[in-house]
């Protein structure tokens, strides 16, 4: 079976990279029902739901066996991921990987990890899940490749409820700074990925201390951007690195509205520190070991967040990332897995567009 996404011109065309990121699969009707879910992403209008997935791309009702394939299919989701993210490493060069949060808004209390919860990111309090994403970022665009969906402690001995979603038995509550250094390790060691700067929002981390000496202890550069009020506590137990005498410049970043904003960057004991200077509310601060990179550098690093926050957003309105409708532990997994493949075919059929536009344009003879 062979599917030509209507997205799909000159280039990348969506089976053969599926059948590039499906290759660990077993079965061939494995490869085949996980390449019309990814077609399902790619293509149906508003929510994409099995049944809306099935009526579209197929045209006729295979709600069972995508169920099957998406909930109950013991197909490994790792090396999907690793195989996606050696090919955005190829094609985008990624400049940084950001660790984000990810929110799941969910009604009842059956899905897996779900509970209400306070969010961060939202300020409030949330049915919901909670994933971890790491998006690779360059220039170019970004995709989530990896993710750990964090249990709360209500799931740990609630057995009725972990019997219902298939939840493993090591699967618990763990501290994010654990999930955060295991999501970087299975990159670098298991993956073989070349290592990038690492830039998390861990305003919400409760251990970011432990968060930085492991990053350290890998030798990966960061930046980390923590609330100011923790700074005076966190600093003085932060891991020391050599580094100039502290001094104090300014740099400028693009936000969002397009506007230059003004950053105070101060290089305090041995991490540089950033302030984004602001008039309501606390500055946020970001801890770095960069403090030798040229300051365009560490604004750049900052931009790349925010391209990182976007992305997320796009593959949630346009490949259905809430849209999982399953409640066990590796349905989640399955799915966000292959939201990152259609998430990486969009972006991918985007830039062959704009290489063809290139080659176009570029003179003759």
């Amino acid at each position: 079976m062979a599917i030509y996404s209507d997205l799909a011109s000159r280039g990348v065309w969506l089976s053969p990279l599926c059948e590039d990121l499906f290759y660990s699969f077993l079965r061939s009707d494995q490869r085949r029902w996980g390449e019309v879910y990814v077609q399902g992403l790619v293509s149906v209008p508003g929510r994409k739901s099995i049944r809306r997935i099935s009526d579209h791309v197929m045209g006729r009702p295979v709600d069972q066996c995508l169920q099957q394939f998406i909930n109950q299919s013991p197909w490994d989701w790792g090396p999907v991921r690793q195989r996606l993210a050696q090919r955005l490493v190829e094609t985008i060069r990624p400049k940084a990987w950001v660790l984000e949060e990810v929110v799941f808004p969910k009604n009842g209390s059956d899905s897996v990890g779900v509970a209400r919860q306070f969010v961060n990111s939202a300020g409030r309090l949330i049915n919901c899940q909670v994933g971890l994403a790491v998006v690779l970022v360059g220039e170019d665009g970004g995709c989530p490749v990896n993710w750990r969906l964090l249990l709360p402690r209500s799931w740990d001995e609630d057995d009725t409820r972990r019997g219902r979603t298939r939840l493993p038995a090591h699967e618990r509550s763990r501290p994010r700074w654990q999930h955060l250094l295991e999501l970087i390790d299975e990159m670098m060691i298991d993956w073989g990925l070349p290592p990038a700067p690492v830039v998390i929002d861990a305003r919400a981390i409760q251990g970011v201390e432990p968060l930085i000496r492991g990053l350290a202890d890998r030798g990966l550069p960061y930046m980390v951007r923590v609330a100011q009020n923790r700074l005076s506590s966190i600093a003085p137990r932060l891991p020391a690195r050599p580094m100039p005498d502290p001094v104090r410049t300014r740099l400028h970043a693009v936000q969002g509205s397009g506007h230059p904003q003004p950053y105070e960057v101060g290089r305090h004991r041995h991490h540089g520190v950033e302030r984004q200077a602001t008039r309501q509310g606390p500055r946020p601060i970001w801890l770095t070991d960069l403090g030798r990179s040229r300051q365009p550098d560490l604004a750049g690093l900052v931009s790349l967040r925010k391209k990182a926050v976007t992305e997320l957003s796009t593959a949630e309105e346009e490949s259905g990332l809430q849209h999982f409708e399953g409640r066990s532990f590796q349905g989640w997994h399955h799915h966000v897995t292959l939201v990152s493949v259609a998430h990486a075919y969009r972006m991918l059929r985007r830039l062959d567009g704009e290489n063809v536009e290139e080659r176009c344009l570029r003179p003759h003879g």
